[in-house]
């Protein structure tokens, strides 16, 4: 099974054509303060590219809460990944909360924000903005192609008015299609 194919079966739940490249998943985790965090959610994981280089900068007593809606793609992912700092929950990010159970030093996500409803959006932001604790950190990427359309510019002024601090990454061109990524922090 890979991303593509999921892709044909629930285009609208998965979001993207072809896997991420580990190029977009090291900008993805680079300077987030993973290598100091204790707990870390990761919202739509799909086949783990992100996982995987979550995992290789956690240390060995942190947690990682990944939640997948797609079933498939939950279930390979927790069958693929032997790691006991790894949680693979099968639900909606909006519940996220309910998935970490605690505040959260970071959320990493790969989630298709700019084809799912502005509502949708929202509902999820907001999980996101609850679990985060002071000083906590959101990453999530964009595709470079769709980055001046109306969902993409909402979506970036959605994470403008509910984080302190928002960048935006230099372009990732090793990653189909090409992106680039949004880090945005809470307060401390």
């Amino acid at each position: 099974m890979s991303i593509s194919t999921e892709f044909l079966r629930r285009p609208l739940m998965t979001g993207a054509v072809a896997a991420s490249s580990r190029r977009l998943a090291y900008e993805m985790t680079e300077g987030i303060g993973l290598e100091q965090a204790r707990v870390v959610a990761e919202l739509g994981p799909g086949t783990g590219v992100f996982t995987d280089a979550i995992l290789a900068r956690l240390a060995p007593d942190a947690r990682l809460v990944a939640v997948e809606l797609n079933p498939a793609l939950a279930a390979r992912l927790s069958a693929t990944r032997r790691d006991s700092r790894l949680t693979v929950v099968q639900g909606s990010a909006a519940e996220l909360a309910a998935a970490v159970g605690e505040p959260v030093d970071a959320v990493v996500s790969g989630l298709p924000w700019t084809v799912m409803p502005q509502s949708r959006r929202g509902c999820i932001l907001d999980a996101v903005t609850e679990v985060l604790a002071p000083g906590g950190r959101f990453t999530t990427f964009a595709y470079l192609h769709a980055a001046w359309s109306p969902p993409a510019r909402q979506f970036t002024g959605e994470l403008s008015r509910r984080f302190d601090r928002l960048e935006r990454s230099k372009t990732v061109w090793a990653n189909l299609p090409p992106a680039f990524v949004h880090r945005a922090a809470q307060r401390r």
